[in-house]
């Protein structure tokens, strides 16, 4: 049941940062931007002491925080080449 919760957060972050930022990469696409920006998030939250709280809402914060860094940096790579 946790691996549910994780990918539906994950798809839940992964949609809003896709409308935040620009640019949908579709259901599985949206799923993989959310989880990885979920560990991205939680990482850069540790790193600077900050905190979003327990809870689903609390995760897709940071999750969702984490998914805009990642396409944001995805963005950088891609003009660079």
């Amino acid at each position: 049941m946790d691996l549910i919760w994780f990918l539906v957060v994950g798809l839940i972050a992964g949609w809003l940062a896709s409308a935040i930022v620009g640019g949908g990469f579709g259901l599985i696409g949206d799923i993989v931007i959310g989880v990885v920006g979920a560990f991205l998030g939680g990482y850069l939250f540790r790193t600077f002491g900050f905190s979003a709280g327990g809870g689903m809402l609390g995760s897709i914060i940071v999750a969702t925080v984490g998914a805009i860094v990642l396409l944001l940096l995805l963005r950088l790579v891609r003009r660079a080449r």
